[in-house]
C-alpha cells in the first residue's frame, strides 16, 4: 500500500478548499429543502397517570390512608397496567370514540407507554401529524384506560396527573440541530471525496516524491510562469 504523506495531503486539501466549500453548501442546501418542504412535521402529547389507593377514589370526605402495601400492590401492577393500555381493547375504544379512520395497529403504532421506576406513574405518548388529534387521543386513552380497570379489577385507582395538551412544535424537527448536522455530513463527505481524488491522482506534485519514488536527485527545478497577456493596439 502506498504511504501517504501527511504534509501533502494537509497541502491538497488545502488547496481544494474551494470545491469543499461548494460540495458542503450542496448538502446545507439539499438537506435544509428536506427538512423545510418534505420533512413530515410530527407532533407528541403526553398525559400520565398516577396509581393511588382504590380508597383514594371514593367520595363523601372520608378519611383516605395510603400504606406501604398500597404502594407495592400499585408498583406490581405498572407493569400491568402499562400493556393494557396499549392492548387491542382500549385501541378499539378510542378509534370508535373518535371516528378516527386508523386501524388498531396505526393507532398503536402511535403510542407510547413508559413508567418510572421505582414509581407508581404511567407516562402515555402519542405522536401523529394533527397536533390537536395527537392530544385528543392520549386524553381519550386514559378516559378509556380507567373505565376499562374498574371492568376489569373492580378497582378505581388511576387518577390522573396531567392532561395532555396540544404541542407547539413538532417534535422530530429541529432546524439548529438539524443544521450542524448537515454541516457535518457535507464535511464529511466532502474530505471523502477529496482524499479519494488524492489517492487515486498519480501527477507528480513535488520534487521531493521524485527523489522518492525513484531514488534519484534532482539538480532542478523549472518553476511555472504565468504570463501576462497585454493588449496589442
Amino acid at each position: 500500500m502506498e504511504e501517504i504523506n501527511l504534509k501533502e495531503l494537509f497541502a491538497y486539501f488545502k488547496s481544494r478548499i474551494v470545491l469543499i466549500l461548494i460540495i458542503v453548501l450542496i448538502v446545507v442546501l439539499l438537506g435544509s429543502i428536506y427538512t423545510l418542504f418534505l420533512k413530515i412535521p410530527v407532533y407528541e402529547s403526553m398525559s400520565s397517570i398516577v396509581l393511588v389507593s382504590d380508597e383514594g377514589q371514593a367520595g363523601g370526605g372520608a378519611t383516605v390512608s395510603y400504606t406501604q402495601t398500597d404502594a407495592q400492590l400499585n408498583k406490581n401492577l405498572v407493569s400491568t397496567y402499562s400493556e393494557i393500555v396499549k392492548s387491542r381493547r382500549i385501541a378499539e375504544a378510542v378509534i370508535k370514540n373518535l371516528s378516527l379512520k386508523y386501524s388498531v395497529d396505526e393507532l398503536l403504532n402511535e403510542v407510547k407507554v413508559t413508567n418510572s421506576d421505582n414509581t407508581e406513574i404511567i407516562k402515555i405518548k402519542v405522536v401523529d401529524k394533527d397536533r390537536g388529534l395527537a392530544a385528543d387521543i392520549a386524553n381519550e386513552i386514559v378516559k378509556v384506560f380507567s373505565e376499562e380497570i374498574k371492568s376489569i379489577y373492580k378497582l378505581q385507582n388511576v387518577s390522573v396527573v396531567d392532561v395532555a395538551e396540544e404541542a407547539d412544535e413538532p417534535y422530530n424537527i429541529n432546524y439548529i440541530k438539524e443544521f450542524i448536522i448537515y454541516v457535518l455530513a457535507g464535511t464529511v463527505l466532502a474530505c471523502a471525496i477529496i482524499f479519494v481524488i488524492y489517492y487515486f491522482d498519480t501527477t507528480i506534485k513535488s520534487a521531493e516524491e521524485i527523489e522518492n519514488g525513484l531514488g534519484l536527485p534532482v539538480f532542478g527545478v523549472v518553476p511555472e510562469v504565468k504570463r501576462k497577456h497585454k493588449d496589442h493596439k
